[in-house]
């Protein structure tokens, strides 16, 4: 059996189970985990700030 990467699992998951719903709220939390990335490492920092 040959290995597949984790987001291939991930969206054959998806698709074989129609969990559909799980896309919108995976994509957010990358999106909130991003903001929270650049925000701590940034000097544009306090003006993410308020955005939390």
């Amino acid at each position: 059996m040959a290995k597949q990467s984790l987001l291939k699992e991930f969206f054959l998951f998806i698709k074989y189970e129609k969990k559909w719903w799980l896309i919108p709220l995976i994509t957010v939390l990358l999106i909130v985990g991003a903001l929270v990335l650049f925000a701590g490492s940034s000097p544009m920092a306090p003006f993410l700030y308020p955005l939390f």
